[in-house]
């Protein structure tokens, strides 16, 4: 992944917070794929692998209302098919949340509330290959049925 030792720490904290106080949020499929997406490192095989898959896990957790455990078995399955991903020139995400304005909400009840704002921006900005990323999904899971 293409962060800073900075924002890699920040990223830990979080998951720290959702494996431990939250007791595994519901939404953690999320968090995973949200900073995945956001920090697509350089192009290589297997960020490029990486983004497309957490892009994938976006796509089925905010546009087909799958869940997270259900996203994880999809994406597994949509892996064994072995689609074709290529880079996706990333976005430039400056208007995205990120996962410090995760870090900084205190309330728990609403963490999976944020975090869901933050992954919907994170996919938003991502708009240019949202149909790349559903042709991927749909021929894939088209296979496996």
């Amino acid at each position: 992944m293409g962060s800073s030792a900075a924002c890699w720490a920040l990223y830990g904290a979080l998951l720290a917070r959702e494996y431990g106080e939250l007791g595994y949020p519901e939404c953690h499929r999320l968090t995973v794929d949200a900073y995945a997406v956001q920090h697509p490192g350089r192009r290589e095989r297997r960020s490029i692998q990486s983004v497309d898959t957490h892009l994938c896990g976006l796509y089925l957790m905010l546009e087909r209302g799958i869940d997270g455990p259900g996203a994880t078995a999809l994406k597994n399955r949509i892996l064994a098919t072995g689609p074709r991903f290529r880079w996706l020139n990333p976005p430039a995400t400056s208007e995205a949340l990120t996962v410090l304005d995760v870090l900084h909400r205190d309330d728990n009840e609403q963490h999976c509330d944020v975090v869901e704002r933050w992954a919907g921006s994170v996919w938003d900005a991502w708009e240019l290959h949202h149909e790349t990323v559903r042709d991927w999904v749909e021929t894939a899971l088209q296979k496996v049925k």
